[in-house]
């Protein structure tokens, strides 16, 4: 099975939908249900372009992606272990479990990008160009200004400079932080670090338009726009 859901697994990927809206519901960081929406959308789509891929594992890992998220929950042992129970409830075999827990758990940008995470088959490939994607791009400018006032980052300061980061502790720590800057330190990176060729596509669209944005913003700030 590859592309097609069964009628069992159609079921499954419900009510893992359903544990997943429970679960980020009341979420104000930008990774919401709306978000989780969006991003099995966009894996929909990239799995009409790589027929070969697993279908069920794909959307189940885009669906849960952040359930269990260190910067979401408190206690990420309990909640995986959790997740992990009601999957075996909803007779989701443990060969699917694995490889979904794999994807999740290798599939972050921090991961990537400081060398921490394993390589991933195709199915975890689309799932992260699927979340990457819902990183850039004009939604992805209201989700950093959502996460920024949460956690209490300064919108702008062009006296604070892009960090060279070289590691997930420099990268998740507030100092020096604001949420232009993070376009640099991380979302125009994105585009380089996509997987499919369709993913690709659209992350050249969506990565334009995030720079388009962050120059009008730096112009009007300085009063240089008229």
């Amino acid at each position: 099975m590859t592309g097609q859901l069964t009628p069992v697994q159609a079921r499954q990927l419900a009510s893992l939908n359903e544990y997943m809206q429970v679960a980020l519901k009341g979420d104000n960081s930008g990774h919401d249900v709306t978000h989780i929406k969006r991003v099995v959308k966009l894996a929909q789509h990239l799995l009409t372009t790589e027929p070969s891929a697993n279908a069920f594992i794909t959307l189940a890992a885009a669906t849960l992606h952040d359930v269990y998220d260190d910067k979401l929950v408190a206690n990420v042992g309990k909640a995986k272990t959790e997740l992990a129970q009601f999957m075996t409830a909803q007779n989701v075999s443990l060969h699917d479990q694995t490889a979904i827990f794999y994807i999740i758990d290798n599939m972050s940008w921090s991961k990537q990008r400081f060398g921490q995470a394993e390589p991933l088959d195709l199915n975890g490939q689309i799932v992260q160009d699927a979340d990457r994607l819902e990183a850039m791009g004009m939604i992805a400018v209201t989700r950093v200004i959502a996460y920024g006032y949460q956690a209490g980052h300064v919108l702008y300061d062009p006296a604070i400079k892009p960090r060279q980061l070289k590691t997930k502790a420099e990268y998740r720590s507030a100092d020096g932080e604001t949420m232009i800057n993070h376009f640099y330190e991380k979302l125009f990176l994105l585009k380089d670090y996509l997987n499919t060729n369709e993913g690709k596509r659209i992350g050249k669209i969506r990565d334009q338009a995030m720079h388009t944005f962050v120059s009008q913003f730096e112009a009007e700030w300085a009063g240089k726009d008229y």
